[in-house]
């Protein structure tokens, strides 16, 4: 594949397998509180994690891979071998012109705020060790063209680093955070100074942060109406999700961090881009009214340091405001939103009217600078 047509996707998941945690963690240390799968009485699959029951559709959504996209997978055998297993996964790669892509979690939290909202702290280190471990293995070891991210404990500041630093030791390319941690235990808002050792950390080890839209779905998105079809609960979940990348962002251009971190890179992922162009303005505006006397303006310090991403957008008209630099371009297999097998068509029309150089760093330079990526 040429360096023009290929395609880095930078937001695709991983559907953890029952094995990753019951095969890696001591079963006399942790007992039953390793996460794991247990059958319900009515037949259906349950991840039972950190003392939660959770249903298997509500952990895997792999609807691009089923027969039909609405359906959700009851059991685990019901779930299609790309969404878990590595070559089936390059295959359905090249079967859409991937040339690489980059891997979040799914049943850890897309922002890895499962394992993070571990009470214990050791079986929470555990947790994210384990996860992070079984991506090496058994994904980065397989092919290069999978690029991991490792997910943190958020019992301390010190865990955390410590955990950052190991996994990106073992080949980990970026961070995945909780963009609320305080939202998911009794723990410092993420504005304070108490994170700074994690920025500083990424920034050192010249790693992107990440921050996955809607890992804190109980505070930003609209709960559900019981009454709601399933495929309409299904098409109001997935428009929330990318909707509460903007409290994510708003709070990351005023609360200093990125002023005091000018070297640290945030990812915001499966955001879009559309929404963008009115909330830099925006921000830029009210930065203004209200005298905030930053160094920066908020829209200098995302086009300095942030990255949105898309799949769907048409880029064109959004691009001048959010800036060709800082556009990723995903699939967002394997869930029932993704343009697979069809991201090739759907990239030539998202991306008209733009020319080789704007195309290639959309869809593969960006990421590329950015993971390190031959």
């Amino acid at each position: 594949m040429d360096n023009i047509n290929r395609i880095v996707s930078a937001v695709d998941h991983v559907i953890e397998p029952p094995t990753v945690w019951t095969e890696r963690l001591s079963k006399a240390r942790f007992g039953s509180c390793i996460p794991h799968i247990e059958r319900g009485a009515d037949g259906s699959d349950r991840w039972i994690i950190n003392e939660r029951a959770l249903a298997l559709a509500d952990s895997a959504d792999v609807g691009a891979v089923m027969p039909d996209r609405v359906a959700t997978a009851k059991q685990w055998d019901d779930i299609p071998k790309p969404a878990y297993n590595p070559a089936a996964r390059l295959k359905a790669m090249d079967d859409d012109g991937i040339s690489s892509t980059v891997l979040y979690p799914s049943l850890a939290g897309f922002s890895g705020e499962r394992v993070g909202a571990i009470t214990d702290p050791d079986l929470a280190i555990a947790c994210a060790q384990a996860y992070n471990d079984w991506l090496i293995d058994e994904w980065a070891n397989a092919s290069k063209r999978f690029i991991p991210q490792c997910v943190v404990p958020l019992s301390s500041i010190a865990a955390t680093v410590a955990e950052i630093r190991r996994a990106v030791g073992r080949g980990h390319r970026g961070v995945i955070f909780p963009a609320a941690p305080m939202r998911l235990r009794e723990i410092p808002h993420i504005n304070g100074p108490e994170y700074d050792p994690v920025w500083a950390a990424c920034v050192n080890l010249e790693v992107p942060l990440c921050f996955h839209a809607g890992s804190t779905s109980t505070l930003f998105e609209f709960p559900l109406s019981p009454s709601l079809q399933a495929e309409l609960a299904a098409a109001l979940q997935a428009v929330n999700r990318p909707a509460s990348a903007v409290f994510d962002l708003v709070n990351i251009l005023f609360s200093r961090i990125l002023l005091r971190f000018p070297k640290l890179k945030v990812i915001f992922a499966e955001s879009t881009i559309s929404w963008g162009t009115y909330l830099l303005e925006y921000a830029d505006h009210q930065y203004e009214q209200d005298h905030c006397n930053y160094e920066l303006r908020p829209s200098e310090m995302f086009h300095r340091q942030c990255y949105l991403t898309a799949w769907y957008d048409e880029v064109k008209i959004n691009a001048r405001h959010i800036g060709i630099g800082n556009i990723l371009w995903s699939t967002n297999f394997p869930m029932a939103n993704s343009t697979w097998p069809d991201t090739r068509q759907i990239t030539e029309k998202c991306l008209a009217g733009m020319n080789e150089a704007e195309q290639r760093q959309i869809l593969s330079a960006n990421a590329a600078d950015l993971y390190k990526i031959d």
